[in-house]
């Protein structure tokens, strides 16, 4: 059992635990998929069929982690012992444990029973963007004007429900005030727009598999039965579906294992609730706690001022974190005069960072997407490589265009993939062809562009009959050259034949789904749950490039680690933030978990800055620092203050 002896007391008392609920409080660093990946070979060492344990978490950039963490320690011969005499049972190499995100078990689940809620397996998945689309379009139709009512808005308070698993019968009947009723309207008819197109949005994926387990006993008992053993990563962050979803697939022996940190749980406004986390003892009365305190990532200084930021919070499991690693450096802390002052400081910090540092161990994180744009200038004006994270790869108008032309041969009644390609690239079928299409006006179309629509669905019926056929990447490829994209592309601008090289950088992913079952259909799906972190994924593994100096929100900063860290604009009201001018006790201690996040992302060194002066709204506001710094010991920090260039200060009294 030497797989054992690289684990501390606490994790491995958490890897042996294996029979009933158990509860692994992980704080920041800890090393929590060290240890349910070890717990994970554990079972496979005590005989346990790999093909009954299932482990989720919440990112494919998480899950991709654990998956290959697991494969190579099986596959590893110096790891042989691990399974003992296991390796000799019939079937045992070919089993290999589930490991995928809430959002893809959801996936399988809802292909494996499709006929159930009125779907094939070739179902589409709306994205963000294309469920916005559908909603802004139905506030055209329905004449709501999309000034006076953010379809972001509207499209955040149906997701939001649906994860409360509140249906729109449910919501109808529950309005309050004008707002609800407009959403309930909207929300009918993008209900009744997915039906027809025989389409989920990423809500669905959740609500329609614990529908299915709910609805059908035999069905849930098959995956009792099928995954004995539950593994829930990042459990704080579970919304009430995803809650459902695990107590509908833990069978009556309770062998689930969930792992969080209630310091971490940053994400209310999405649904999580961290009650899920608070309640576990009571949900399962004879679970095990285990506390795994050590942190593995930062110095002894970060470490002191992260503890010292969120033992003020009340609502959360009490814990404090320690580190045998090296003292370090103190925490710098900057006042500058503006938000001009504080991105050049930072810039000019990273380039001399840069002269014996890589770029990609550089983060610097912030709290509102608007503070990106002076970062950016800075950036660009030292002439230092970055990258903002939250530009996905799959996210691209070319990609999606590609990924379109698939999903639209697999399933020609997606309307939103149609309209897409039907004229991409040009083929003379205008806006007003396209209406009378939809809406089954077809005779009433002009000869010629008749027969230019039957081209195109003739050229969706070939795909189709070519992605049977051939591999994932070959069918990419097939579509490039035979829809026309390619010729349109290559003479092009130079933006034109950019988008061309994103296309084969699409081939050259797809070379990883060739071997699988259902490549194509795995190659959709991730594309439809990516992440902002899967950026990062794509953007690495192309050609073992890396895009430099990470710029990104803290939110999206979860789950990473970086050896230097930048946390800019802690200003009162900017970092704690306050939302619609109130501040709730719930709202400021959340603030405060999401400052100990950004702490916890350094490794090495941690900065931190603030404007007196920054520009909101085209105003120029006073600002005072954050209540946050001043919770950091004075002892770990060091002090230093920029002026503008004329030498303006603010000074305060």
């Amino acid at each position: 059992m030497d797989y054992l002896d690289s684990l501390n007391e606490k994790q491995k008392e958490a890897v042996l635990y294996t029979n009933g609920p158990l509860l692994i409080v992980a704080g920041a660093g800890a090393g929590k998929t060290k240890t349910i990946t070890h717990r994970i070979i554990h079972l496979i060492h005590k005989g346990i069929d790999p093909e009954t344990i299932l482990a989720i978490t919440f990112t494919n950039k998480a899950a991709k982690e654990m998956k290959e963490r697991v494969m190579n320690m099986l596959e590893k011969k110096e790891h042989g012992d691990i399974v003992g005499d296991n390796l000799a049972r019939p079937g045992f190499r070919r089993g290999v444990p589930f490991i995928s995100t809430f959002h893809s078990l959801g996936v399988y689940i809802i292909k494996e029973n499709a006929h159930l809620i009125g779907l094939t397996k070739h179902f589409s998945i709306i994205d963000e963007s294309d469920a916005l689309s559908i909603i802004k379009n139905i506030m055209k139709e329905r004449d709501i004007d999309p000034k006076q009512h953010e379809p972001r808005k509207i499209k955040g308070i149906i997701s939001r429900s649906k994860g409360d698993f509140i249906d729109v019968e449910e919501f109808s009947k529950n309005v309050g005030n004008a707002i609800q009723s407009i959403v309930a309207i909207i929300w009918r008819d993008y209900e009744r727009e997915l039906k027809k197109q025989k389409a989920l949005d990423f809500d669905d994926l959740l609500i329609e598999s614990v529908k299915i387990l709910k609805n059908n006993k035999n069905i849930k008992e098959k995956y009792q039965n099928k995954w004995r053993y539950l593994h829930i990563d990042e459990y704080q962050d579970t919304n009430e579906v995803q809650y459902e979803m695990v107590k509908l697939l833990v069978d009556k022996e309770n062998n689930l294992c969930v792992v969080g940190d209630t310091d971490q749980n940053i994400y209310s406004w999405r649904g999580a609730n961290i009650k899920n986390m608070l309640h576990f003892e009571k949900d399962f009365p004879d679970a095990k706690i285990v506390m795994l305190e050590q942190n593995y990532r930062s110095t002894k200084n970060i470490i002191e001022a992260a503890n010292n930021v969120i033992k003020k919070n009340e609502y959360r499991v009490p814990k404090n974190l320690f580190t045998e690693n090296k003292e370090g450096e103190s925490i710098s802390i900057c006042e500058t005069y503006d938000e001009l002052t504080e991105a050049n400081h930072i810039a000019e910090t990273i380039d001399i960072l840069l002269r014996e540092e890589e770029a990609e161990n550089i983060a610097v994180l912030y709290r509102a997407n608007f503070q990106s744009r002076v970062l950016e200038e800075a950036m660009l004006a030292k002439q230092i490589p970055y990258q903002v994270l939250g530009v996905k790869f799959f996210e691209r108008k070319e990609i999606k265009d590609l990924l379109s032309y698939i999903k639209a041969s697999l399933n020609k009644e997606s309307l939103i993939d149609i309209k897409r390609i039907i004229n991409v690239p040009t083929r003379g079928i205008g806006k007003t062809t396209i209406t009378k299409l939809f809406a089954n006006q077809f005779t009433e179309i002009p000869k010629a562009t008749q027969e230019k629509i039957n081209n195109f669905y003739n050229l969706l019926d070939n795909i189709n009959e070519f992605i049977s056929t051939h591999k994932v990447s070959e069918s990419i490829k097939y579509i490039i050259e035979k829809t026309g994209l390619e010729e349109k592309y290559k003479h092009g601008s130079t933006d034109e034949q950019e988008d061309l090289e994103n296309m084969k950088e699409l081939v050259s992913l797809a070379l990883k789904y060739d071997e699988l079952e259902d490549g194509i259909e795995k190659l959709l799906e991730d594309a439809s749950l990516s992440s902002d972190q899967d950026t990062l994924i794509y953007e690495e593994d192309k050609k073992g490039n890396k895009k430099g100096v990470r710029l990104m929100t803290v939110h999206a900063s979860k789950g990473l680690e970086f050896k230097y860290v930048f946390i800019t604009g802690l200003e009162q009201d900017l970092f704690p933030h306050i939302k619609d001018g109130k501040k709730s006790k719930e709202d400021n201690e959340e603030e405060r978990r999401l400052f100990y996040v950004a702490i916890t992302r350094a490794k090495h060194k941690l900065y931190l800055s603030y404007a007196t002066l920054r520009t909101i709204f085209g105003m120029k506001q006073v600002n005072s620092p954050s209540e946050f710094i001043y919770d950091i010991p004075e002892h770990l920090t060091s002090f230093e203050q920029k002026y503008s260039q004329s030498g303006n200060r603010v000074v305060y009294l």
